[in-house]
């Protein structure tokens, strides 16, 4: 009977995709303001993340036997080994 082969362990804190926390502080301390300048937080316009931090782990990809493209490689955020 054959073993199942074991999953590559994927970083705890860091997604391939993951929204850029120090850009929604940014956004979060302006809402604060209007609100603390007297503006009624029902009135104010729900916001969705616009920024985006993408990180390529070329071991785990290798692992899975996945092929990450060079212009992945170039265009992401952060590429660990």
């Amino acid at each position: 009977m054959s073993r199942p082969l074991p999953l590559p362990k994927l970083p705890v804190r860091r997604e391939a995709a993951a929204v850029d926390n120090a850009d929604i502080f940014r956004r979060s301390a302006s809402y604060v303001d209007r609100i603390l300048r007297g503006a009624k937080p029902a009135d104010l316009p729900v916001q969705v993340p616009t920024k985006y931090e993408i990180v390529v782990n070329l071991k785990t990809a290798k692992a899975l036997g996945l092929t990450v493209p060079l212009i992945m490689q170039m265009t992401a955020d952060d590429v660990t080994e």
